[in-house]
């Protein structure tokens, strides 16, 4: 018998084009140019609206995965960062392979005892991380299409650090959403001078194995992960649960690579800002006592804000912790998190660069035909600063000008 254990909806987005001063030219990539682009490379899905104007291009080699989006048709700005250099390169790297994309499927925990990127005895370091190959260079099946949707779906085998075994199936569906719909979950309607583009991933986990996943031999969640483009005026926006840290917990974790600088998270009441430059890696996270049922981003060169929803479980409190160490308390996880990236090393190179929007579902303790699901939903909203203001104070509860000025 089958039974949904959790439901996250969750949208997710930021985006940002080129790495020129605010008010520098910026030479943006077209929907089209980027479709083209994956074509060449691999078999790629359009899904569209009914207008034609909002598009998405997936691809089933890469997990189903929403590899960019438009919110005016193939001339339209192009929001996902693709990492052209590795697609056409046709090589596996033996870590990760970073293809890109702004909504890709992935699973936690990264790090601890019951991590799924470290094999058992090794350290926790980059040397000794690599991504399991059903989430990062395995096909996903596409199951069926319609011109607005598509689902796809996977069945795989993963160990953690302690040696458990899951046997689990995915099913995925994403969907465009027509702009009603989309006003509808925004809460809030843009005047008709703002492109707007809204989509969502629906994630399914199903326990196909003859056991129960127990919290004493490690958990899995859903996570899903945005890849946007980063830009010097690129912030994150991430309002937070104000309240006292003895019965809250800090506000930020901004310890994953280190803490990050003051310059580049600006913690203020009700709201924390963090930098999206791609240059200097750092990740921050929010847990489920502080996260709010929302965030953004704004990019002022393009000036694209992104609106994140979601709808956390109000009794889901445990959340699998994938900080890169041995874990005292392994489901103390964070709920979003946002990563900018940057070199690993002094003088190195960085993975992309990008930046990323990311949530993760609650831990997933389940027996056999047991199942959760995630849903991920994007807004991308583009248009004069006079037009996106009122979204950004109605949605954020803050003001582009707000935004703009923190992170100068």
């Amino acid at each position: 018998m089958r039974r949904v254990v959790l439901l996250v909806i969750l949208g997710g987005f930021a985006f940002s084009a080129g790495c020129n001063k605010e008010d520098s030219t910026v030479a943006a990539i077209t929907f089209a140019d980027d479709l083209a682009f994956l074509k060449e490379h691999a078999e790629v899905i359009v899904l569209s609206d009914s207008t034609g104007k909002s598009q998405l291009a997936l691809s089933p080699a890469m997990q189903g995965r929403i590899m960019t989006s438009t919110a005016n048709g193939p001339e339209g700005l192009s929001f996902g960062w693709i990492n052209r250099e590795l697609i056409a390169s046709g090589e596996i790297q033996e870590h990760i392979n970073v293809f890109g994309g702004e909504d890709r499927f992935w699973l936690g925990p990264e790090g601890g005892q019951f991590s799924i990127f470290f094999k058992k005895g090794v350290e926790f370091d980059l040397e000794h991380w690599f991504t399991p190959a059903p989430i990062d260079t395995e096909p996903f099946e596409l199951v069926s299409k319609t011109e607005n949707s598509a689902i796809f779906k996977k069945d795989m085998q993963l160990e953690n650090y302690s040696e458990t075994i899951f046997d689990l199936r995915v099913d995925r569906e994403v969907k465009v959403l027509e702009k009603a719909e989309a006003t509808e979950k925004l809460g809030v309607t843009p005047g008709e001078k703002v492109k707007l583009v809204a989509f969502e991933s629906n994630n399914k986990v199903t326990n196909t194995g003859e056991k129960a996943w127990e919290k004493e031999t490690g958990l899995l969640s859903i996570w899903i992960l945005g890849m946007f483009n980063p830009s010097p005026a690129t912030t994150i926006v991430i309002p937070y649960r104000r309240g006292p840290e003895h019965l809250s917990g800090p506000i930020v974790n901004d310890a994953y690579f280190g803490k990050v600088p003051g310059d580049r998270l600006v913690v203020e009441n009700d709201v924390l800002f963090f930098s999206g430059d791609g240059q200097y890696r750092s990740k921050i996270g929010l847990s489920p006592m502080r996260a709010k049922p929302l965030c953004g981003s704004y990019d002022a060169v393009n000036q694209v804000l992104t609106i994140v929803q979601y709808n956390k479980p109000a009794n889901a409190k445990d959340y699998v912790n994938s900080m890169w160490e041995m874990q005292e308390e392994p489901y103390k996880g964070d709920v979003v998190n946002s990563y900018n990236d940057g070199p690993a090393e002094p003088g190195g190179k960085p993975l992309g660069p990008f930046y990323e929007l990311e949530t993760s579902s609650p831990a997933a303790a389940m027996g056999p035909d047991y199942y959760i699901e995630h849903t991920h939903r994007t807004f991308h909203l583009q248009g004069k600063e006079a037009d996106l203001d009122p979204i950004a104070k109605a949605t954020l509860g803050v003001t582009i000008a707000e935004i703009k000025a923190v992170l100068k």
